[in-house]
């Protein structure tokens, strides 16, 4: 499970700079920077709860600029597969008790935690992808994980 994950979180972060190359071309719109800036805190913040990693940002919704992010991918990518090659398998059925920014406490699995936070990223690029759409860009990159692979 550690290597499917650890390509996983490879995959992410390819996806992630082609979508964040494509926002720089475009001149940074407002809404896929918005987009991709949410979906970097909450990685940062996600790794925070499974890892007790210090540093995560007090908001899913940080004020970030795009030329900002190739740094925090980087950083971003780094700690995740620091911390996944540190896993044991019986670590990916470990119980994760987290509280959220409100303060609600929850308890997951962590390979339900791995895998919401890949979802969660796909789920975002494809937004920002559709608001590059409606800003005028005729394609896109192809951050489909079999593009990743081939």
């Amino acid at each position: 499970m550690k290597d499917y994950f650890l390509n996983l979180f490879n995959y992410d972060r390819f996806a992630n700079e082609l979508i964040t190359e494509t926002i720089i071309k475009g001149n940074n719109p407002e809404k896929p920077v918005k987009l991709m800036a949410h979906l970097f805190a909450a990685q940062q913040i996600w790794l925070s709860r499974c890892a007790d990693f210090p540093g995560a940002p007090g908001t899913t919704w940080p004020d970030w600029q795009a030329d900002a992010f190739a740094g925090i991918m980087e950083t971003n990518n780094a700690r995740w597969l620091r911390f996944l090659e540190g896993l044991e398998p019986a670590d990916f059925d470990r119980i994760i008790s987290y509280k959220t920014l409100k303060g609600d406490s929850y308890q997951n699995k962590l390979v339900d935690i791995l895998t919401h936070v890949i979802n969660h990223g796909t789920h975002h690029r494809a937004q920002a992808g559709q608001h590059l759409i409606a800003a005028g860009f005729e394609t896109l990159p192809p951050t489909d994980y079999i593009f990743f692979v081939r």
